[in-house]
């Protein structure tokens, strides 16, 4: 089934970066002819990385869902900082030619929702976690299991927005917030869940299940 999709395809975080690249595009080709191709490049780029498209939820109710597009790199049991307990922890790792959009691993409600400014070093190492700008949502799922999910600023990334708050009730799939450039998204789960994705593992937001609760 496709969850309803209330937003453009050409994400709107994206529209001022997308413009700005295109204008100069056009100018430079008005101007300078052949040479404006590097620029058209860049509004592809721009283009590419500010894609969001609707995604299908899987029917599961015990499924968690990735909340965003990369690759794993992260399958352990770790601490969990922003809710103090012992979790499984899985992380996603996303590139630049990743969908950037951030989406709800689970029905629930967001108990609390904490801001950390911090560096901003290769959101693929594991230090990135505790070390960079993140934000963190405290859910209690629908069938009562706790679920933290934190966006995490990567190397070039210098902004991470979020759209809810405290007390808000997430559908899963629902699109919550957008990670600028390089980043990551961490999801602290109980020890009980099952893993149903390995490292190096390629995941895609809302579409792939990475445990089950």
């Amino acid at each position: 089934m496709n969850n309803h999709y209330p937003h453009p395809i050409i994400a709107r975080e994206g529209w001022p970066f997308l413009g700005i690249a295109v204008v100069v595009a056009v100018v430079v080709t008005l101007i300078g002819g052949a040479w404006s191709l590097p620029f058209w490049i860049i509004a592809l780029f721009v283009l590419q990385f500010f894609r969001d498209p609707p995604r299908t939820i899987p029917q599961n109710p015990n499924a968690v869902l990735s909340p965003a597009d990369g690759r794993i790199v992260v399958v352990a049991k770790a601490h969990d900082p922003y809710t103090n307990r012992e979790a499984l922890k899985i992380s996603v790792f996303m590139n630049v030619f990743n969908v950037h959009s951030n989406r709800a691993p689970v029905d629930g409600k967001i108990e609390t929702v904490q801001y950390f400014p911090g560096k901003f070093v290769n959101a693929d190492l594991d230090k990135a976690s505790l070390e960079n700008e993140r934000n963190a949502l405290a859910i209690t799922a629908a069938n009562g299991q706790s679920v933290t999910c934190v966006q995490v600023a990567g190397l070039i990334a210098r902004r991470i927005l979020c759209y809810v708050k405290a007390g808000d009730v997430l559908a899963r799939g629902q699109r919550y917030g957008f990670i600028r450039f390089g980043s990551r998204v961490d999801v602290y789960l109980p020890l009980t869940a099952t893993p149903k994705v390995s490292v190096g593992e390629k995941v895609s937001a809302t579409e792939t299940i990475l445990a089950e609760f």
